[in-house]
């Protein structure tokens, strides 16, 4: 987020920047806490807690492209996303959207060593 802008402005924003396209903000589907604790790639610096929230979106507009932060980009049928999706984390995510049933998803786990979910609950 931006100094000054609101939360929906700065996910709105940062889909543009990121894909090209322009949205409208459906719902909060899950917030997620990354706790762990580790030292970043340079060995010194302290990796911080992470709090994520993951929203539904609905494309509204734009042309679908690449930025300075995506190398690539394409649009990709909803049953067919988890099989591009490597990283363990962002697939249990994705798939807490898949099963999203209008009850808010909160999780809190840990990425290193490596993943563990430490609380999944809805609030």
């Amino acid at each position: 987020m931006e100094v000054g802008e609101n939360l929906m402005d700065a996910l709105i924003r940062e889909v543009k920047e990121e894909s090209g396209i322009d949205i409208t903000v459906s719902n909060l589907i899950g917030v997620y806490s990354n706790t762990s604790t580790h030292k970043l790639y340079d060995g010194i610096t302290d990796v911080p807690t992470k709090l994520m929230l993951d929203y539904s979106c609905k494309p509204v507009g734009g042309e679908l492209t690449v930025s300075e932060e995506t190398s690539e980009s394409c649009w990709v049928a909803k049953d067919q996303v988890l099989k591009f999706i490597t990283k363990i984390a962002y697939r249990t995510r994705y798939e807490a959207y898949l099963n999203f049933d209008g009850n808010i998803n909160y999780m809190e786990y840990i990425t290193n060593p490596e993943f563990e979910i430490k609380l999944n609950r809805t609030v």
